[in-house]
């Protein structure tokens, strides 16, 4: 979800505590985001994003691109990643 129009949105992730992180890439069925935070894998996060409100998530893996956080693919999870992108790509410079 990469291309020039997008541009990643500053959210929190709240696991232990909550941490600024980085929106990479999302789609309905999870996101991944950069964070210092050190979830472990399989654990419960919520995501907070600006605008598309927040959403809870399991951390599926960590690795050098960032958290990959699994959503539960229902309605809500595409509402979310729709809400999402479609800040991103409105956001002002």
């Amino acid at each position: 979800m990469a291309s020039r129009w997008r541009r990643r949105r500053m959210c929190v992730l709240h696991a232990d505590a909550p941490a600024p992180a980085a929106l990479e890439t999302v789609s309905g069925r999870g996101a991944t985001v950069r964070s210092n935070a050190q979830p472990a894998c399989g654990s419960t996060v919520k995501l907070v994003h600006p605008a598309a409100g927040e959403i809870v998530a399991e951390v599926h893996a960590i690795s050098e691109t960032g958290i990959e956080l699994s959503f539960a693919g229902d309605e809500d999870s595409v509402g979310f990643a729709l809400s999402a992108v479609a800040a991103d790509m409105t956001r002002s410079s």
